[in-house]
């Protein structure tokens, strides 16, 4: 068997490290939290030197732009619950597994929705597999209903405003993700009342 070029023998050395540097940043981001994340501490946890950390990422917002990109890709990777016809199971499925998805990571979760790190911005290629993680998760919805931009935000405003009430007054609880189910009634009897008042173009 011929060895691999000496090329891809990096290459592949390089993501490795990649990755586990990401690895180690996640998990003190979830101890310290995000704005808490020091690279001198994450160069002290891998065993490395601080400069050696700019060689895999050139500033800590890279870093953190690595982590926003690895976060939604994690989504996109999720499997879709199984279609259903009816549109207030359907919405309940695919609900669920997002709040599940949110819950197993809060930091992962604030990192990917809300604006905890000052300054900081995702690229427009991290952005770009945020959006397809979000078409991921809408597309269920799109296959039963013909929905507006603003029916999606009224959706992710519930969803999002349950979540961000959980993580912020009942962590590991379920005060607030327990009205998912309420919540999504609501919004698909709301989806079905608007579809039939709305004139037609």
């Amino acid at each position: 068997m011929l060895d691999k070029p000496t090329g891809d023998w990096r290459a592949e050395r390089r993501e490795a490290a990649r990755a586990e540097i990401l690895r180690v940043a996640g998990q003190l981001a979830r101890e310290h939290g995000l704005a808490g994340l020091s690279l001198r501490d994450l160069a002290r946890r891998l065993g490395m030197a601080a400069p050696s950390l700019y060689s895999y990422f050139e500033s800590k917002n890279a870093l953190y732009d690595a982590m926003f990109t690895e976060g939604w890709q994690t989504l996109l990777d999720l499997p879709q619950p199984d279609p259903d016809p009816d549109l207030r199971t359907s919405l309940r499925r695919s609900t669920h597994a997002y709040v599940r998805w949110a819950l197993e990571d809060p930091v992962r979760y604030q990192l990917l929705n809300q604006r905890t790190i000052p300054g900081f911005e995702p690229s427009p290629e991290a952005y770009a597999v945020a959006q397809r993680a979000y078409e991921h998760m809408m597309a269920p919805l799109r296959a039963l209903v013909d929905v507006t931009q603003e029916d999606l935000d009224l959706l992710t405003a519930l969803v999002g405003g349950l979540i961000n009430q959980q993580i912020a007054n009942e962590p590991g609880g379920t005060r607030w993700v327990g009205l998912v189910d309420d919540a999504m009634d609501l919004y698909a009897q709301w989806l079905r009342a608007r579809a039939t008042t709305t004139p037609a173009a």
